[in-house]
């Protein structure tokens, strides 16, 4: 029987339930638009005191619960895209974005099971060794695994924060590490004794003083002089972009948001900029090869491909008035530019906004392509989620460039957070980028993420800015993602083997 003033157990355990719930909800909010960034340690540290005393079981379970809730809140946008731009029934729409979200708690699930089963029950090497190291690995293996989907990942969040200033040192998984780390360090000063309390202060201090200290470090410096750049934004409807008739509109839109910049170093038209494939525009691209070499200028512009041959599709950017360059997207959308499922559910499931057969990927290792006289590192929409596939430009490009359909997101958060991972890429490699979207947000960024210049959403737009070649190789850009990934996996053998060792 409980006693007087308190819950029953089941209600006390429904209790906790919500908590989990609740604080996955809460995490979304350390990401762009919102941008409360210091919620990326608390989330983490509400989940961490609701796992004290679980079990494994217990603990994947309210795992699991937070995943969903954070996954759910934070990429409902899915709907969006598959319903009302993919065209797919809504019961349709609805079960693979909850199926993401599920999928995605399964990492989360398996953190809590390890927890409670490897870990100490409390003390530092459960907050501040075993659970950080556990989260940060989790996060890499999202990253990857099945193709990977690294959105929301804690690092994501702390592009205007103090620790930002980490990036170039451990990336985008160095950055979710000091965030679970100062979960840790909160839940010890809630949890722990005076000793260990004065260990998680002094924690907190060395990341948030070290991160000050990296932010006065210079890792990269000016290759050439700066270029002149123009990202010329349509604001063509995902839901007219693929109709017949808006071909030649979109021609002529796109020709007259351009005149007034030629004899600018670098165009950038967005992905997939025309509604048709590259060989039935080749008498377009001469006449802007012509205009752009007569200018001066090189203009870069994606559009989608078939190799002629073999019949495969490709998402591809071509760059004119210099020397002709190619380059084929090579991290594809699941669902979205490929379906991995039978070829009789391809048909039920293929989205319409984009009357074409599944892409194919592109070569996996491409040397940079060269615009304006530089060497320059491209990446098409949802690629520049995925910072180790962009090492491969490296050390010899010098500026970023990202094409993208954020159409396909619709008024909702997602190009927001589109553009917050944009800025992580910069900052990891210290260098420039320019973002050209179809309706938002395109962008000229800092290397230290800063948004130079911006535009505004669902508007015919040219950002216009000027941006200075980088050479020089930040210590991430060196070494990687493996050597974190695999001090992460030590760190947490560390408490598990303490822990096994002292039930024996």
């Amino acid at each position: 029987m409980p006693q007087r003033g308190q819950l029953p157990a089941r209600y006390r355990l429904r209790l906790v339930e919500l908590g989990a719930v609740a604080a996955g909800m809460l995490l979304v909010l350390a990401f762009d638009p919102a941008g409360w960034w210091p919620v990326a340690l608390l989330s983490p540290a509400l989940l961490f005191l609701l796992w004290q005393g679980a079990g494994p079981g217990r603990a994947a379970w309210l795992g699991f619960l937070y995943g969903f809730a954070a996954f759910l809140a934070g990429t409902w946008w899915t709907f969006v895209s598959v319903h009302e731009f993919g065209k797919a029934p809504a019961a349709l729409a609805a079960l693979l974005t909850l199926g993401l979200a599920a999928l995605m708690a399964g990492y989360y699930a398996l953190l809590g099971w390890a927890a409670g089963r490897w870990l100490p029950p409390a003390g530092l090497m459960r907050w501040l060794v075993g659970l950080p190291a556990a989260w940060v690995l989790l996060e890499w293996v999202r990253g990857w695994f099945l193709s990977g989907f690294p959105w929301l990942s804690l690092g994501f969040s702390q592009t205007d924060s103090v620790l930002g200033a980490l990036a170039p040192l451990g990336g985008l998984y160095g950055l979710s590490w000091a965030c679970a780390l100062g979960a840790g360090a909160l839940v010890t000063l809630l949890r722990e004794d005076l000793a260990r309390r004065a260990a998680a202060i002094g924690v907190l201090f060395t990341l948030f003083a070290g991160a000050s200290i990296a932010e006065r470090q210079v890792w990269t410096q000016p290759a050439g002089p700066p270029l002149q750049a123009a990202m010329i934004q349509g604001a063509v409807g995902q839901d007219e972009k693929w109709l017949e008739t808006q071909l030649e509109p979109t021609r002529e839109l796109y020709l007259e948001l351009t005149e007034p910049h030629w004899g600018k170093d670098l165009l950038i038209w967005p992905e997939a900029a025309l509604p048709a494939l590259l060989h039935q525009e080749i008498g377009f691209l001469e006449v802007l090869d012509e205009r752009a070499r007569a200018a001066g200028s090189e203009l870069l512009m994606g559009i989608l491909e078939r190799d002629q041959r073999g019949g495969q599709f490709y998402n591809t950017l071509v760059s004119l008035g210099g020397e002709p360059e190619i380059y084929r997207k090579r991290q594809l959308v699941p669902f979205g530019e490929y379906f991995p499922v039978p070829d009789f559910v391809r048909e039920v499931m293929r989205m319409m906004s984009l009357p074409y057969s599944d892409i194919a990927p592109g070569p996996p290792d491409p040397g940079p392509m060269t615009l304006g006289g530089v060497p320059v590192a491209p990446t098409i929409c949802y690629e520049d989620a995925f910072g180790a596939q962009q090492r491969v430009f490296f050390p010899a490009a010098e500026l970023l460039v990202n094409v993208s359909n954020d159409a396909w997101f619709g008024d909702t958060i997602a190009p927001f957070q589109h553009l917050q991972i944009a800025r992580m890429r910069a900052m990891e490699t210290g260098r420039w980028m320019l973002r050209a979207t179809n309706n938002g947000i395109t962008a000229v960024i800092e290397p230290d993420g800063s948004v130079a210049a911006r535009s505004v959403q669902f508007e015919p737009a040219v950002v216009v800015g000027e941006v200075v070649p980088m050479q020089g190789m930040t210590p991430w850009l060196r070494m990687g993602d493996l050597p974190l990934a695999g001090a992460a996996a030590l760190l947490f053998l560390l408490p598990a083997l303490r822990r096994n060792r002292a039930g024996r």
